[in-house]
């Protein structure tokens, strides 16, 4: 008991006097430990050379901060000459960034956004960063994932949960706060990510390096040749890269892709916008803003603007098949034009798919008939993807194209079929007018690169009155009319065929009187052929008869003729002897006259004078007319036996009878 009691007298002392002991270490600093999981910042509080003239960081053994830090274990100083600040390494999570903010070093040139660190980029060790000029202030270069052992008397660390510092004023507290809270804003403690899924891509504006030149709206792409090490930036991350690229301040051409990019926030900011997608059956032609001039392709006659080739400012010569592409929208412009037909249409409430003609109408009509109706159409166009260029480049896009020149043409075009045809004419010919139109107006479309397929005309609407709709209804009569005509027709030829019919039927009927009758015909037929034929023998042979006796006939009286004219010539020559004895042909006419009035008094017993009787008559004939008679008688017997060439003898022989 009292060996404890004496152990115990010893022991209490030593260790008040270690605890003394140690505490007086610590006052004076002398010996201090460091934990593995932290770090010691060291400040100088006095030192033989005085204090740092110029900075932040002691790099010569002045009095203040100084540049290296402790890792851990126990650490002898010179009693009360330094403190030490204990602080954690710096830990950068998986996927996240830490931005740097240099308190001491060169200042930023005038321009300079961002401190460079092409040279200076060892955050770890601040006497390096100092010897090579490194630059106080925001820095290029970023911390990736891990955990770092920074000197925070030099460097502030940014992160999304918190700000690594030592020993800041207030007034720089906030200015690091405002900074954490703008690299919040631009999402830039994390990684850019881009996934196919999302369609996107990523634009960059870079706030840092030399701006455009004068009449630039865009940065040019640079540095993106993989096999130069000194100007590859691999997609801005690596901004000391870029710049020595030639990289410029601005919105830059080049775009992000999909994939995960750790770009400084601070530097270039991103924004995403939708990959343009050209569907098919649709071309996209490139209005570039950007790029090296181009020698015009459109060839000497065309005259509306110029075609320039791919990567040129203007137009591009060759449109974007269907497909997608990572375009940026802020470069240039992309027009759709379809390849495939569509269809525009003048007509109130309807549009085709691609709303070219939402703000098209009817075309109003006056026609030659007075009549004011509105003619609904339909235009069919396609338009060669190898012209969509050109079609692009004088008149801007389609919809301009379709109400600044399609719609008046037509419009105009419908206008004057309109005015010389009537209202019938048009509801009646609209085949014709169709074929016509589609015609005509084919190499009108053709001026302007398109391709005209087809017209389609529509019904006419009238405009404010029921004028049309009474032509319909007397059309609709003319057709009923039409209608039962073409079925009287029909019915006419039923009754007919009816009739046929019938009597088909009543022939089957009667079939075997026909044929019996028929037969009786045939053989009566054949009865008066035979004896048609029997007359006909008997004809020829009566002509023969009649023939013989004609001839004997003729024989004879040729004979008599003969004769006839043998006794008159020979009469005539003895007449014409007498005639010559009397005195010519004028008393033979007399004689000859004497003759047939002799001859006609002798035929028909005429008396030619009254019969007066000389010297008494007989009874009933006081006047003695018989007697006259008598003498008269005998005078003209006498006469005509003169005439007559009779003898005497016998003209009194005729006389005295």
């Amino acid at each position: 008991m009292d060996s404890l009691f004496k152990l115990a007298s010893i022991a209490v002392p030593s260790l008040v006097a270690l605890a003394l002991l140690l505490a007086l270490l610590r006052l004076s600093g002398s010996v201090r430990y460091i934990g593995n999981s932290r770090i010691g910042i060291v400040e100088k509080l006095w030192s033989a050379g005085g204090s740092i003239r110029g900075g932040f960081i002691a790099l010569r053994g002045e009095a203040g901060f100084q540049p290296d830090v402790l890792r851990g274990g126990f650490h002898v100083f010179a009693p009360l000459q330094y403190r030490v600040h204990v602080a954690s390494l710096v830990t950068i999570p998986q996927g996240k960034i830490g931005y740097v903010f240099a308190r001491d070093g060169q200042p930023l040139a005038p321009g300079q956004t961002l401190a460079s660190n092409r040279a200076a980029d060892e955050f770890q060790d601040v006497r390096a960063f100092l010897a090579k000029g490194g630059q106080k202030g925001p820095q290029r270069k970023v911390l990736r994932e891990g955990t770092y052992a920074i000197n925070l008397a030099q460097f502030v660390i940014v992160t999304d949960a918190s700000i690594y510092s030592l020993r800041i004023a207030d007034n720089e507290a906030a200015i690091l706060r405002q900074m954490q809270a703008l690299i919040a804003d631009r999402d830039g403690f994390e990684g850019v990510i881009i996934r196919d899924s999302d369609d996107k891509i990523g634009v960059v504006t870079v706030h840092d390096g030399p701006a455009l030149s004068p009449g630039e709206i865009i940065a040019p792409t640079v540095g993106d040749d993989p096999t130069n090490a000194a100007t590859f930036h691999n997609s801005f991350q690596n901004p000391e890269a870029f710049l020595a690229g030639a990289g410029r301040r601005g919105r830059q051409y080049q775009v992000l892709v999909e994939g995960t990019y750790y770009v400084n926030r601070l530097f270039a900011t991103v924004e995403f916008i939708q990959k343009t997608v050209i569907p098919i059956g649709f071309v996209g032609v490139v209005v570039s803003f950007t790029g090296r001039p181009g020698e015009d392709t459109s060839g000497a006659d065309y005259r509306h603007g110029e075609l320039v080739a791919k990567g040129c400012r203007g137009v591009w010569q060759e449109p974007l098949l269907p497909g997608k592409y990572a375009f940026n929208t802020y470069a240039g412009v992309i027009t759709l034009v379809p390849t495939t037909n569509f269809i525009l249409k003048w007509a109130k409430g309807q549009t085709g798919e691609h709303k070219f003609d939402e703000n098209l109408m009817e075309v109003s009509l006056i026609t030659k008939d007075a009549f004011e109706p509105t003619l609904p159409l339909s235009v069919v166009v396609h338009i060669d993807y190898r012209k969509a260029p050109l079609v692009v480049q004088r008149f801007g896009d389609i919809k301009k194209l379709v109400e600044q020149t399609l719609d008046p043409m037509v419009s105009a075009y419908f206008k004057n079929i309109g005015q010389t045809k009537t209202l019938i004419e048009l509801l009646q010919e609209r085949s014709d007018i169709q074929d016509r139109a589609s015609r005509e107006m084919r190499e009108k479309f053709l001026n302007y690169n398109l391709e005209l397929q087809e017209v389609l005309i529509g019904t006419p609407n009238p405009a404010g009155g029921a004028g049309i709709e009474q032509i319909l209804d007397q059309l609709r009569s003319r057709q009923v009319a039409r209608e039962k005509v073409e079925t009287f027709k029909l019915l006419e030829q039923a009754a007919l065929q009816e009739r046929s019919f019938r009597e088909r039927e009543a022939e089957a009927k009667q079939q075997t009187a026909i044929t019996e009758s028929t037969l009786a015909i045939m053989i009566r037929e054949n009865e008066g052929s035979a004896s048609l034929a029997k007359t006909r023998k008997d004809a020829e042979s009566v002509e023969i008869t009649a023939r013989a006796i004609a001839a004997k006939t003729r024989l004879e009286g040729e004979g008599e003729a003969a004769r006839v004219a043998s006794i008159g010539l020979a009469e005539a020559q003895a007449t014409k002897a007498k005639v010559d004895a009397f005195g010519g042909p004028q008393y033979q006419l007399s004689k000859e006259v004497a003759l047939r009035f002799a001859e006609a008094i002798e035929k028909g017993h005429i008396a030619v004078v009254p019969q007066v009787q000389v010297g008494g008559g007989a009874a009933g004939d006081p006047q003695g007319a018989g007697a006259s008679s008598g003498i008269v008688n005998a005078f003209l017997g006498a006469l005509l036996a003169q005439v007559r060439r009779e003898p005497p003898a016998a003209a009194k022989a005729r006389d005295a009878s």
